[in-house]
């Protein structure tokens, strides 16, 4: 495998004109994914740019017998915000350099924020069905500390990954970052944390989308989201988020 030296990720960008990103990754119980997915379909959005890359054995997904970049970015002419929908599993190990890449885009499109939407894989009792924020500190006075009603800072743990190389770049630039995350179970897709990513975003952009027929959507999808999570299972265990305990 490639080292992190010899990684390349390239970003192709068709003509994204937007401050704000909402980004869901590939990544355990795919709930980010399938949130950001749903709202690619509700908001009826187009793509603008995609991402390619060298460095990892790439996937090609097709919807309706026509193929799509695995990683696309997607928007819609009268709305200032766009979808990263990231269906290609990246490792820990090449999580820097497809960052990188992101970043540069950003920087270069003139991005001020950037929202990630994601599952967590935590022990969880019924009452931590909700979803929790990490947000750097313009994130959090621009999005989250008026939000009503409020969602809660996650207390104790820590981000690995392309959630953490995003949040260490907002920690030491202009862009704003805020990453959102819920308790997620294994079964695939997990709509329930899914919906909760949905109402989330939603309500803090003004976005209007009906969560009611996620369900539906969520059960169409399934069978392609199943093969993704097979694929994920073949990732070696050192390349995997880790189980954390968050207080």
């Amino acid at each position: 495998m490639a080292n992190d030296s010899t990684r390349r990720f390239d970003v192709c960008d068709q003509g994204a004109d937007v401050d704000r990103v909402v980004a869901g990754f590939a990544a355990y119980g795919l709930a980010g994914l399938t949130a950001v997915d749903y709202l690619r379909e509700r908001l009826d959005m187009d793509s603008c740019g995609y991402v390619t890359t060298d460095a990892l054995p790439t996937i090609t997904p097709f919807e309706g017998g026509r193929p799509h970049h695995h990683t696309r970015i997607l928007t819609r002419d009268d709305l200032d915000l766009a979808v990263l929908h990231g269906g290609l599993f990246v490792p820990n190990s090449a999580a820097k350099p497809f960052t990188e890449a992101i970043l540069d885009w950003t920087e270069s499109a003139g991005v001020d924020e950037f929202a990630v939407l994601s599952g967590v894989p935590v022990p969880h009792g019924p009452d931590d069905h909700r979803t929790f924020q990490v947000s750097t500190r313009d994130y959090l006075d621009a999005r989250v500390a008026d939000a009503d009603p409020a969602i809660p800072g996650m207390g104790n743990g820590f981000l690995d990954g392309v959630d953490a190389a995003l949040v260490e770049r907002g920690m030491v630039s202009d862009l704003a970052v805020g990453v959102f995350l819920t308790p997620v179970h294994e079964r695939v897709p997990d709509v329930d944390a899914a919906i909760r990513l949905v109402d989330t975003i939603t309500r803090l952009y003004d976005l209007d989308v009906d969560t009611g027929p996620l369900e539906a959507f969520a059960a169409d999808v399934a069978a392609y989201y199943e093969r993704l999570h097979e694929r994920l299972e073949t990732i070696p265990e050192n390349e995997r988020p880790e189980d954390r305990m968050f207080n």
